[in-house]
């Protein structure tokens, strides 16, 4: 883990090569192999993150407390963490909405009541949903990790309209956001040090499991039809060679007819 995390926060130094847009650097993301899967350790850091930094903003509205059992959290974990939060439900049998705590079934928490709520708050622009941002954005975990760790000082020249930041992985380096993350900025219940790009792949990885959490299913699914395939071949091929054999060895002589 230290190693990894070593080799991102190298990754996050990179020379500005372009005014409008630096494209992000390939990383290797371990999760990602064919016969790798999620760290179930950097989701529930991934989880926290989103929930003490990103969700003062952002929502994740395709997923429900019920789908993080035994991912992020356990089951009693998160009736306690749902309860905790007031989903208005109804009509009840007078016809008026209701208040209640919340349960497993309910999605996660939106921080505004609706649309223009959110964009009333944020100056006319609505935060996005991060439910599927990895597959949204081309080279989505890359382009994400240097985008969290990649504020920095505009070059020289580079004016900056007030209340902009700039990003040089932003499209034309200038984003509304501020930098959501810092040194320290979380404290991990595992004791793992909450650097920003410790921070920033922990929750990139709680992100991309979001937007796939069946990518393991799927992986432990495929391993089993290349298995069965695999066998289907070499039984096909031993049953050619076994039915056709006679055939083939078979010697045929031709007799001129007197």
């Amino acid at each position: 883990m230290a190693g990894l995390s070593t080799a991102f926060a190298g990754t996050a130094a990179v020379a500005l090569t372009s005014d409008d847009v630096v494209h992000p650097e390939a990383l290797p993301w371990e999760h990602l192999g064919l016969f790798s899967a999620y760290d179930c350790g950097a989701l529930r850091r991934g989880f926290q993150v989103y929930r003490q930094v990103c969700a003062t903003c952002h929502s994740l509205e395709r997923i429900h407390y019920r789908e993080l059992a035994g991912v992020t959290h356990t089951t009693d974990e998160l009736i306690a963490m749902s309860s905790e939060v007031d989903f208005v439900d109804g009509p009840n049998d007078e016809g008026e909405m209701f208040e209640r705590p919340g349960k497993l079934t309910d999605p996660l928490p939106s921080p505004y009541p609706n649309d223009e709520a959110g964009r009333a708050a944020n100056g006319g622009a609505l935060p996005p949903d991060l439910s599927l941002m990895v597959k949204a954005r081309h080279a989505g975990q890359d382009y994400l990790f240097h985008l969290l760790t990649g504020y920095c000082d505009p070059p020289a020249g580079k004016p900056m309209m007030a209340g902009l930041y700039y990003n040089p992985y932003f499209p034309g380096g200038a984003i509304a956001m501020p930098p959501p993350l810092n040194d320290g900025g979380v404290e991990y219940e595992d004791g793992t040090p909450a650097t920003i790009s410790q921070q920033a792949k922990d929750v990139i990885e709680f992100l991309n499991w979001a937007a796939e959490p069946e990518a393991d299913s799927r992986k432990k699914e495929a391993a089993k039809y290349m298995v069965v395939l695999a066998f289907t071949a070499i039984m096909t091929g031993y049953y050619k060679r076994f039915k056709w054999s006679p055939y083939k060895t078979r010697a045929i002589s031709y007799m001129k007819p007197n």
